[in-house]
C-alpha cells in the first residue's frame, strides 16, 4: 500500500509491513536470531524442567579457546625491514634488540618499535644571529646524522631529534657570536663550520642520545635584505683586495729570483775586482821592489825610464796624437774616422786634420836630441835619445 493511503479501513489494519488481519507481530526479534546462530555453532541451550536455560557447553568453550590461541599466535608475527632495527618492549620496559627479518612476539605482552639505523637523516637551523663585531647576519646550517644505538635514541632523552636541533642552533649561535662578520661571510666560513661541529659533538656526548653526526654544511651567510647592497659592495672590495694581493705575490715570486741572481753576480764581481786590485797592488809592489836597487845605483836614468814608460802608457790610451815637427810648431792629429766609427757613423774619404798648438819647443837637453811639448792645460816634456 502507499504511505499516504489512509489508515485502517474496515476491520483490517493496514501498515507498511503487511500486518493485516489484526495480528501485529512487529519486526523480527534480534535476540532470537542470535540465539539460532549460536545454536548452530553448538552453543544453543535447552529449556530445563524448571523453565530455565542451561549454560554454554564445554565443547564450545574449547573451540573458542583454540581459535583465540591460533589468532593470538598468528598475530604475533612481524617483520623488521633491512634498514631498521626492532626495539622490543615487554610491558613497556626495554627487553631486547632484534635484527631485520621475520620475528615473533607475544601479543599484548611485547611491543616493537622500528628504528631506521641505515639512512642518514637531516636537520637544518636558520636565523638572524649577532656576530662578535655587533653585526646581524642570516646564517643557515644543515646537519646530517644517523642513529647508531636505537635503545639510547628512544629512552635516554625525550625526542632526540628535537634535542639535536636545539643543540645545533645553540652551538651555531655561540660560534657566530665569537666570530666577526667578515669571517662569517667570506674567508672564515670553513673555520666556523669546524668549530660548530666540534662544539655540537661535545654538547650531545653527555646525553648519550644514540646519534652520530655525519657532517654539517654551513650554507653561505647573507646580510639582512635592508643592507644587502652595501654588503655586496664590501664583499666585492674584499675580493679585489685578495686579487691584488695574489697578483703582488706572483710578481714578487717572479722578481725576487732575478734580484737574488743579480745580487749574487754583483757579489762575485766585487770579489773578483777585489782580488784583481789586490793582485795588481802586489804586482806593483813587486815591480817597485825590483826597481829600487836599480834606482839606488842610477837614480837619474831610472827616473827618466819610469817617466817615459808612464807617458807611453798615457798616450796609448788617448785618441789624440801630437806630431813634433822639427823647426816648426807641433801639430795635433785627430783621428776623426775612428771617433765617428765609435759613434756608429760611416766616414768616407776623411783626411787628417792638422791643428797648430801654442806650445814652442825651445829647450834642449845636453845628453841627446829631444823635444819638449806643452799644452795650454799644462806643461809636458818629451825626451828621447840614447842613454
Amino acid at each position: 500500500m502507499a504511505w499516504n493511503q489512509p489508515g485502517n479501513g474496515g476491520n483490517k489494519d493496514r501498515d507498511p509491513w503487511k500486518n493485516q488481519g489484526g495480528n501485529d507481530q512487529g519486526p523480527p526479534d534480534l535476540d532470537e536470531a542470535l540465539r539460532k546462530f549460536f545454536a548452530k555453532l553448538g552453543f544453543g541451550g535447552n529449556k530445563g524442567s524448571g523453565g530455565g536455560k542451561s549454560g554454554i557447553p564445554a565443547k564450545g568453550i574449547g573451540i573458542i579457546a583454540v581459535l583465540a590461541v591460533i589468532i593470538w599466535f598468528i598475530a604475533g608475527f612481524y617483520t623488521v625491514k633491512e634498514a631498521d632495527r626492532g626495539v622490543v618492549l615487554r610491558f613497556g620496559n626495554f627487553h631486547t634488540l632484534v635484527e631485520s627479518g621475520l620475528h615473533w612476539r607475544p601479543v599484548f605482552v611485547d611491543t616493537v618499535e622500528h628504528v631506521d639505523v641505515n639512512n642518514i637523516r637531516s636537520d637544518s637551523t636558520e636565523g638572524f644571529m649577532l656576530t662578535q663585531d655587533e653585526n646581524v647576519v642570516v646564517v643557515q646550517l644543515d646537519v646530517q646524522y644517523r642513529i647508531v644505538d636505537p635503545r639510547n635514541y628512544l629512552f635516554n632523552v625525550d625526542n632526540a631529534d628535537q634535542v639535536l636541533s636545539r643543540a645545533t642552533d645553540s652551538a651555531l649561535r655561540y660560534v657566530v657570536g665569537h666570530t666577526t662578520m667578515d669571517e662569517v661571510l667570506t674567508r672564515g666560513r670553513e673555520d666556523v663550520r669546524a668549530r660548530t661541529l666540534d662544539l655540537l659533538e661535545r654538547t650531545i656526548d653527555p646525553y648519550s642520545m644514540g646519534l652520530q653526526i655525519v657532517d654539517i654544511n654551513l650554507l653561505p651567510a647573507r646580510p639582512p635584505e635592508e643592507v644587502k647592497e652595501a654588503f655586496d659592495d664590501a664583499i666585492a672590495a674584499q675580493e679585489d683586495e685578495e686579487r691584488f694581493i695574489r697578483e703582488a705575490e706572483a710578481y714578487a715570486r717572479e722578481v725576487e729570483p732575478l734580484a737574488r741572481g743579480q745580487v749574487r753576480r754583483m757579489l762575485q764581481e766585487a770579489q773578483a775586482y777585489k782580488e784583481q786590485i789586490i793582485l795588481e797592488a802586489q804586482g806593483e809592489v813587486a815591480r817597485f821592489n825590483e826597481l829600487l836597487p836599480q834606482y839606488k845605483n842610477a837614480p837619474q836614468v831610472t827616473r827618466e825610464r819610469i817617466y817615459l814608460d808612464t807617458l807611453q802608457d798615457l798616450y796609448a790610451k788617448t785618441p789624440k796624437v801630437l806630431v813634433d815637427v822639427e823647426g816648426s810648431n807641433n801639430m795635433m792629429y785627430l783621428p776623426l774616422d775612428k771617433i765617428l766609427e765609435k759613434q756608429g757613423r760611416k766616414v768616407n774619404d776623411l783626411s787628417p786634420l792638422r791643428v797648430p798648438t801654442d806650445t814652442n819647443m825651445n829647450q834642449s837637453r845636453n845628453s841627446g836630441a829631444g823635444s819638449n811639448s806643452s799644452t795650454d792645460s799644462g806643461r809636458t816634456n818629451t825626451r828621447g835619445g840614447g842613454r
